[in-house]
């Protein structure tokens, strides 16, 4: 059966940040990830975790400036020392959230960057980031996201339906890199909404590159919205998630159409709840 996590940044936010984690677990959720915990003490995070049985499984790697339009450095050149700065925070959170998997965000291809320079830059720090990471027995994954969309006009903080003008945006393209990079701890990261608004075929992309996936996310397409909104049959997905062998978790990363409590129905089979103590 899929293991579900909920991520903080897009659902719940009906309640503030900190009151996100019990409204998860509440609603039957053992894990939970989100993009960006730095904004927050370590401590008080892993208090929330442990305060309400939750499991940490994924968040990103420093990104750079958000509010100026970074979307990660580790294709930027010229940014590599920032780069190598912010894994050691990230090592930091990961070690004391007892979170196993970090994104490393790739970052957005500006006009008159080259883009070669940017492809040997991505893959000399995506493959120093395994190392560091790996002897803090955390995993790297990386994402292909699709270039087509951007943030909601009134999403909240960290939410988005694509990064425009983003590096790495194709599952083929993104194993292409992983064999550059060469390195063990070096792993895919595969949202089906991004895959499904770039490539479609869904079936054949996780059977295509399922070895190499470290962690999945999901959202109906078009929109973003519930999974089971929309033209994905993620039903069918998840028996052949299952069929495969997956043994990772699936972020729930995407955005409610109403109330989050509302729109988890389509989970009820896989034993989230639609109700938990404490709501309305």
């Amino acid at each position: 059966m899929p293991r579900f996590a909920a991520n903080l940044h897009y659902l719940f936010t009906e309640v503030p940040f900190a009151d996100r984690f019990a409204a998860a677990a509440g609603a039957g959720f053992q894990a939970v990830e989100f993009q960006v915990p730095y904004d927050h003490p370590a401590e008080e995070l892993r208090g929330r975790l442990d305060d309400n049985g939750l499991k940490m499984v994924l968040f990103d790697a420093p990104m750079g400036d958000w509010d100026r339009g970074d979307r990660g450095i580790a294709c930027l050149p010229g940014r590599e020392r920032e780069f190598r700065e912010g894994l050691l925070t990230a090592v930091n959170y990961g070690r004391a959230l007892g979170c196993e998997t970090v994104h490393v965000m790739a970052g957005v291809v500006g006009p008159g960057i080259d883009h070669d320079e940017c492809v040997r830059t991505y893959i000399e720090n995506v493959r120093y980031a395994a190392r560091v990471l790996g002897d803090a027995g955390i995993a790297v994954v990386i994402e292909p996201i699709n270039p087509r969309f951007g943030a909601p006009r009134e999403g909240p903080a960290y939410t988005t339906e694509g990064m425009r003008g983003y590096f790495l945006n194709r599952s083929d393209q993104a194993s292409r890199l992983l064999d550059e990079i060469d390195h063990p701890n070096a792993w895919l990261h595969l949202d089906l909404y991004h895959m499904q608004v770039l490539e479609g075929h869904l079936s054949e992309t996780l059977r295509a590159h399922m070895p190499r996936i470290r962690h999945l996310q999901i959202a109906g397409v078009p929109g973003r919205h519930e999974p089971h909104v929309g033209e994905i049959n993620y039903p069918y997905l998840f028996d052949l998630i299952d069929a495969l062998g997956y043994e990772g978790w699936i972020g729930c990363e995407y955005r409610p159409q109403g109330n989050t409590l509302e729109g988890l129905g389509w989970a009820r089979p896989y034993g989230i709840s639609t109700s938990f103590a404490g709501a309305d």
